[in-house]
């Protein structure tokens, strides 16, 4: 509830993982969904994100829902949850699109780690194992699982596709 108006009713799970909107991607999870905007950009059936220097490309059915709304060179809100973004080298090597990074914050929560850093304008956060070799002032090579993209209109805060 926001307001005073209910925004989306449905099980926590689906609330987490398939939210309706900005406010409900935010309020779900914690830390909550990292917020970047980006600009859409469509070749053919394929479309792109382009954001803090980044080109990632949307898996085929988010690429539809964006390209079928009309968001062809408008800017949208991408969100990413901190899980969704690894550190695992394995894992970045298998990744489309990787980024490079420098910590700001090495956070040890136990089993995990919580690594603050920015993306241009925007402040990130991964939440990763707490093996990983990173710190405070480390260079860390990332990467974003595209199927886990959740894209919002920018001004009116709907979602796109999750």
């Amino acid at each position: 509830m926001k307001d005073g108006i209910v925004q989306q009713v449905d099980t926590p799970q689906n609330l987490y993982e398939k939210p309706a909107n900005l406010f409900v991607a935010g309020f779900m999870g914690s830390p909550q969904m990292n917020f970047l905007d980006a600009t859409v950009e469509v070749a053919g059936n394929d479309c792109f994100l382009n954001t803090a220097g980044l080109k990632i490309q949307l898996p085929a059915d988010k690429a539809k829902k964006v390209i079928d709304g009309g968001y062809a060179g408008k800017t949208v809100t991408m969100g990413i949850r901190p899980e969704d973004i690894t550190d695992d080298p394995a894992e970045v090597a298998k990744a489309g699109t990787s980024f490079d990074a420098t910590i700001k914050v090495y956070e040890l929560l136990g089993a995990e780690v919580y690594l603050y850093f920015d993306l241009a304008d925007f402040a990130v956060t991964a939440r990763v194992d707490s093996k990983t070799a990173a710190r405070t002032g480390s260079s860390v090579k990332f990467a974003m699982d595209a199927n886990k993209i959740h894209v919002f209109d920018k001004e009116t805060e709907v979602v796109i596709t999750n």
